[in-house]
């Protein structure tokens, strides 16, 4: 009895002893992630996803996402080249291609992918002007993305993407820039309404020339302004008419010229 007694907590023991080394020997890893090991301080292959087995004591492991990661980068003071201070922030999409350059070559990938965006920022910004940054974002966007990934890819980072988000200005911009915007729409609308005058000088001219060759034409265009006239207004209007207007009708009732009675005289009959 009391060698069996003595047995079963070592049965137990050894039982909880394998518990424990299967549990810190098997790994399950997701479809997305990699485990990066090393083995008595040595990098092996990279391993995953699904079950893998490890050595216990002897194997470390880092489980390392390979999917698409973001860096919101804060708020940041930048001076733009042409000297107008602007508070700017960015997001950063970036995604570990090589787990173990991630894990070996930089300490910590994602500390310093955030450093080296931050400087990027400062700096790509620093160089172009205000115009270029509200007006041309992409361009500017593709450049940090450029930067960026360049400076990145020794460590298995591969920067997909940068977005400036946010531009914020000085109030005493903002009141200049609505000022410059308002002053330019106040100078179209004065060369629209130029080209409108000018178009409409173009039509007149053309109109006089017409009427220059055609006069019946500018008498037409007299009798309708005074029907227009009439029928707009109820007072009496008075209007210089042209006497060529009635020149037709003048020569229509002039008294034909011709021989009359003999003695060239009339007779009237006088009745008492």
């Amino acid at each position: 009895m009391g060698e069996g007694n003595i047995g079963l907590p070592i049965t137990i023991a050894l039982i909880a002893f394998v518990i424990i080394l299967l549990a810190a020997a098997v790994r399950i890893l997701r479809e997305y992630e990699r485990a990066v090991i090393f083995r008595l301080g040595r990098l092996i292959p990279v391993k995953g996803p699904g079950l893998i087995l490890l050595i216990p004591v002897v194997d470390r492991m880092e489980r390392i996402s390979t999917r698409i990661q973001t860096i919101d980068v804060q708020r940041q003071e930048v001076m733009t080249r042409d000297n107008v201070p602007v508070t700017v922030d960015a997001v950063v999409y970036y995604r570990v291609m090589d787990p173990s350059d991630a894990v070996v070559k930089v300490q910590n990938f994602h500390k310093a992918t955030y450093l080296i965006a931050q400087t990027t920022l400062r700096s790509v910004l620093g160089q172009s002007e205000l115009d270029d940054l509200l007006a041309d974002r992409e361009k500017i966007n593709h450049r940090l993305q450029e930067i960026i990934d360049e400076q990145t890819e020794p460590w298995g980072i591969k920067v997909s993407m940068v977005e400036v988000r946010d531009v914020v200005l000085p109030d005493s911009m903002k009141r200049a820039m609505a000022r410059q915007a308002e002053i330019e729409r106040e100078r179209r609308a004065k060369v629209i309404n130029a080209e409108g005058e000018y178009q409409a000088a173009q039509r007149l001219q053309d109109a006089a020339k017409i009427m220059a060759e055609e006069p019946i034409a500018l008498q037409l265009r007299f009798l309708q302004t005074l029907a227009e006239v009439a029928s707009e207004h109820n007072s009496t209007t008075i209007f210089p008419v042209p006497i060529d207007l009635f020149t037709p009708f003048i020569k229509g009732l002039a008294p034909q010229s011709g021989p009359g009675p003999q003695g060239g005289g009339s007779t009237t009959e006088q009745t008492g």
